[in-house]
C-alpha cells in the first residue's frame, strides 16, 4: 500500500494532472503488483518559484513540466525493484510528453507498524488487514 505524493508546477489542465496521477499509479501496479484499487495519492500544485529542483551536478536543466514524486511504502523491496519503479514511472510520464529530466522520484520506506488507515488503529499490526506481500 504505497502512499504517493505528487508535486507539480501549477499550470496543467485537470485532465493532464489526472493523466500524471494515473501514469504513476499504473507504474506502481505493474512493478509492485499492488491491487488496482490500492490507490492513495496526494497531488499538490505550486507556483514555479516555489519549486526548486536543481540537477545535482548531472548537467541537465529542468522545466516547468517537473513532476516530483514521493512513494511511501513498506520496507523490503530490493534495489532492482526500485530501479524498475523509477524506469516505469519515467516511461509512462514520457508517453505524456514529460521528459526524463523533469521526473524526480524518491522512495521512502517504513514498516507495517507505521500505518493507520483510520480510527486510530494500526490495522496491519492488530490484524484488521493482512500485511501486503512485496514483489
Amino acid at each position: 500500500m504505497p502512499l504517493v505524493r505528487i508535486d507539480l508546477v501549477r499550470g496543467r489542465s485537470e485532465r493532464d494532472v489526472r493523466a500524471v496521477a494515473d501514469a504513476v499509479h499504473a507504474a506502481l501496479v505493474d512493478v509492485l503488483g499492488i491491487p488496482e484499487d490500492d490507490r492513495f495519492q496526494v497531488i499538490s500544485e505550486h507556483e514555479p518559484q516555489r519549486v526548486i529542483a536543481q540537477d545535482a551536478g548531472l548537467g541537465f536543466q529542468r522545466s516547468d513540466a517537473l513532476v516530483m514524486i514521493q512513494v511511501f511504502t513498506q520496507a523490503g523491496r530490493d534495489t532492482s525493484t526500485k530501479q524498475q519503479v523509477f524506469e516505469a514511472i519515467a516511461s509512462r510520464l514520457g508517453a505524456l510528453g514529460i521528459g526524463g529530466n523533469d521526473v524526480f522520484v524518491g522512495i521512502v520506506e517504513n514498516t507495517a507498524a507505521d500505518w493507520s488507515f483510520g480510527f486510530g488503529r494500526a490495522q496491519y499490526v492488530v490484524g484488521d488487514l493482512p500485511v501486503p506481500a512485496r514483489s
